[in-house]
């Protein structure tokens, strides 16, 4: 008896497993291909295809295209979120480099959304474009703040303005553009606006010594 709960527990733990990279597999492939295209071009038929499983395998793991879509939006998040508490952790006594390293983590991610995908967002999904809202503020709000306190600690960010204000321009200035209506008014995908947005409001936020020490910096690296 002990010998077949063990069989069955291993059993279990495979199909679990399979369950589980089954699921990943899925959420790779409907990423890259609902951030490029949009979901609206991209049909449940088309990922089965490209994963080599049926649409019923698909239909287990997430039960409609809705719910796939949510999926690649938390997922999406997760790894974001996933990255900047690496960045925090590691530059926690290094604003400038923190600064950097954060800046580039946004634009990266941000490269990786497509026009096509913005639009279906606002004609198909708007309650899920709510939900990157939600999340794209908690993130700002989270790991801006602990950055600017460092630095504001290390003397690089301007005491006349409190942090939370700060950030609160910030979110406004996000919420403002980067969303569907506005980038379509604009003609502007989310990569040709968010670094000037995060850059010109962070710098506002230097001190006029690191600002100084900014050009100073950016001189070289032209005459270079």
């Amino acid at each position: 008896m002990s010998f077949q709960r063990i069989d069955m527990n291993d059993e279990l733990l495979l199909t679990g497993l399979a369950d589980q990279t089954a699921r990943q597999r899925i959420l790779a492939v409907a990423r890259q291909h609902f951030l490029a295209h949009g979901f609206h071009r991209v049909t449940m038929d088309d990922l089965a295809d490209e994963l080599g499983m049926s649409k019923k395998t698909i239909y287990a793991q997430f039960p409609s295209k809705t719910a796939l879509l949510e999926a690649v939006l938390l997922e999406k998040f997760r790894s974001i979120e996933e990255e900047l508490e690496v960045i925090t952790a590691q530059c926690s006594a290094d604003f400038p480099r923190g600064l950097e390293r954060l800046l580039a983590c946004v634009q990266r991610h941000t490269d990786e959304i497509r026009p096509p995908f913005l639009r279906d967002m606002q004609r198909e999904a708007p309650e899920l474009f709510r939900l990157v809202q939600a999340r794209r503020r908690k993130i700002i709000q989270h790991y801006f703040s602990a950055l600017l306190g460092e630095g504001r600690r290390a003397g690089l960010i301007r005491k006349d303005v409190p942090v939370y204000l700060i950030i609160e321009i910030l979110l406004g200035a996000v919420e403002a553009i980067v969303n569907p209506v506005r980038l379509a008014e604009l003609d502007l995908s989310p990569q040709d606006v968010i670094t000037p947005i995060l850059s010109v409001i962070l710098e506002g936020a230097l001190t006029s010594e690191r600002k100084t020490k900014q050009l100073s910096t950016r001189a070289r690296t032209r005459g270079a």
